[in-house]
C-alpha cells in the first residue's frame, strides 16, 4: 500500500500532465465545433453562442460553493442548471459536448486526480452525463416541470455512479482517509458522494422546477428558438 505522501506526489505529477492535455482537448473541441458549424451545419451560430453562455455561467457558479468534504466534493449554487437547460433545448449530443467542456474547465480551475482513470471518471464521464437531459423532452405527456426534474435526477444518478467508481479508487489507495476501519471501499465512496451530490441535485432540481413553474423556462426556450431562426435566416 502506498503512503499518502507518495500518492500526493503521483497525483500532482499526473495533474500537471493532464492539465495540458485538457487545455489541448478544449482547443481541439473548439476547432471541431467551428468546423462542424461551418461545414456540416450540425450547429447553428446561435447554438454555439448559447453553449458559450451556458458554459461560462456554469463555470462562474462553480466558484459559489460549500465544500463539506475534502478533495473535490462541493455543493454549488445550481452550477449545472445552465448546461441542463442547454441540453434540454438542443438535445443529448450537444448537451454532452457542453458537459465535457465544463468538466475540462472544472479540472483546469480545481485539478485533483490520482490516476488517468479518475480524471476520465470525474471530469469527462461525470460531466458528459449532462447530455442525458436531452432525452427529457421525450418523456411523454408529462408537464415540463416533471420532465426537467426527472431529467435532473437521471443526470445526477449517472454523475453519482461515475464519482462513486472514482471514489472507490481513492479510498482503495487510502487517498482520502487513511486507516479506515474496514475494507469496503464502495461503502466509503457511497457515503462520501452522498454528503454533497444529493444536495447539489436538489438545488438544481428545485431551480429548474421553479423556472418551469413560473414559465420563465418557456420564455427562455422561445428566446433560444427565435435567435436560432434569426441566425438560420441570416446564414441563408
Amino acid at each position: 500500500m502506498f503512503h499518502f505522501s507518495q500518492l500526493a506526489v503521483v497525483s500532482e505529477q499526473t495533474t500537471d500532465i493532464v492539465t495540458w492535455i485538457s487545455i489541448g482537448a478544449i482547443a481541439l473541441l473548439a476547432v471541431v465545433l467551428a468546423v462542424t458549424c461551418i461545414v456540416g451545419k450540425k450547429f447553428s451560430t446561435s447554438e454555439i453562442a448559447f453553449a458559450g453562455v451556458c458554459i461560462a455561467s456554469s463555470v462562474t457558479l462553480s466558484f459559489i460553493k460549500i465544500a463539506p468534504v475534502q478533495y473535490g466534493g462541493s455543493i454549488t449554487l445550481a452550477r449545472l442548471v445552465p448546461p441542463l437547460i442547454y441540453a434540454y433545448k438542443f438535445g443529448p449530443v450537444k448537451g454532452t459536448l457542453a458537459g465535457i467542456v465544463i468538466g475540462l474547465f472544472d479540472f483546469i480551475t480545481n485539478p485533483y486526480i490520482l490516476t488517468p482513470m479518475t480524471f476520465v471518471l470525474d471530469y469527462i464521464l461525470a460531466f458528459a452525463s449532462i447530455g442525458l437531459m436531452g432525452f427529457a423532452p421525450k418523456f411523454g405527456k408529462l408537464p415540463t416541470t416533471a420532465k426537467v426534474v426527472i431529467g435532473t435526477v437521471i443526470v445526477y444518478i449517472a454523475r453519482f455512479t461515475f464519482h462513486l467508481l472514482s471514489g472507490f479508487i481513492y479510498f482503495a489507495e487510502e487517498q482520502v482517509w487513511a486507516d479506515l476501519p474496514m475494507q469496503n471501499m464502495f461503502i466509503y465512496s457511497f457515503v462520501y458522494q452522498c454528503v454533497y451530490l444529493p444536495a447539489d441535485c436538489a438545488i438544481a432540481g428545485i431551480s429548474l422546477y421553479a423556472l418551469a413553474k413560473t414559465k420563465a423556462l418557456d420564455k427562455l426556450f422561445a428566446l433560444m428558438t427565435r435567435k436560432e431562426k434569426t441566425a438560420d435566416t441570416e446564414q441563408a
